[in-house]
């Protein structure tokens, strides 16, 4: 594929439809402007070739000219000399170089055209790269950004987790209690209920039981005498 062929694809190369089909686009566009920045080299090399060419011809087409007018000038000297026949051998050469001349006209106005092509395809290329280096940093902005939002997504679904997580939590202690209090109701249910009439008559057996030893400590002091 010609120089002129791979430029004309460069240019007409889709950077959207290949983002599309990247998994990073940051690291994509780096690629390709590093791909432009590739060719843009080899650009820069045909057009030096192709500005070399227009130049040479420019050259020999001044060549031409200056000896086509160095002919017309020694015809002169020869017929002021009156030399007519080098004057006629003269012309004769001046003829020649000009008929080459035409030639050599037509072959650097095709140079030249091809020297402009490639300048303008070398300024656009340029061009293209700094515009696509401007929108490198927009779109390297705008994945940092959306990868920070699926990292804050990712902490949030943590967050939903841990709070899903505090609330089970929760959910098992209050059923804890509930097993507690349940206990504890249970165990006050299987007390022994309380006799009150028992109670009372060991109350006063006891109060009986006090009033008779007082009366046998009674009599025990009489009999002593004290």
């Amino acid at each position: 594929m010609g120089i002129l062929d791979r430029f004309a694809t460069i240019v007409k190369a889709n950077i959207n439809e290949l983002l599309d089909h990247a998994e990073d686009p940051a690291k994509m566009i780096d690629q390709y402007l590093v791909d432009l920045t590739d060719s843009l080299t080899e650009v820069k090399k045909e057009t030096a070739c192709v500005m070399a060419e227009e130049k040479r011809a420019k050259r020999m087409v001044d060549e031409n000219a200056s000896e086509v007018a160095r002919m017309e000038e020694l015809a002169k000297k020869a017929l002021t000399a009156g030399n007519e026949g080098d004057a006629r051998a003269f012309l004769g050469k001046k003829q020649q170089l000009a008929t080459a001349g035409a030639e050599l006209v037509k072959a650097y106005e095709a140079a030249h055209a091809n020297a402009d092509k490639m300048r303008q395809m070398h300024d656009k290329l340029v061009s293209d790269i700094e515009n696509l280096k401007s929108r490198r940093e927009t779109i390297k902005a705008k994945v940092a950004v959306a990868k920070t939002q699926e990292k804050v997504a990712g902490f949030t679904s943590s967050a939903d987790r841990a709070e899903s997580a505090i609330a089970a939590f929760d959910r098992m202690e209050a059923k804890a209690d509930r097993m507690l209090d349940t206990a504890d109701a249970m165990a006050e249910l299987n007390e022994e209920p309380v006799d009150e009439v028992a109670s009372l008559e060991e109350k006063y057996a006891s109060a009986t039981d006090d009033a008779a030893v007082e009366d046998d400590l009674a009599r025990l002091k009489a009999e002593l005498g004290l």
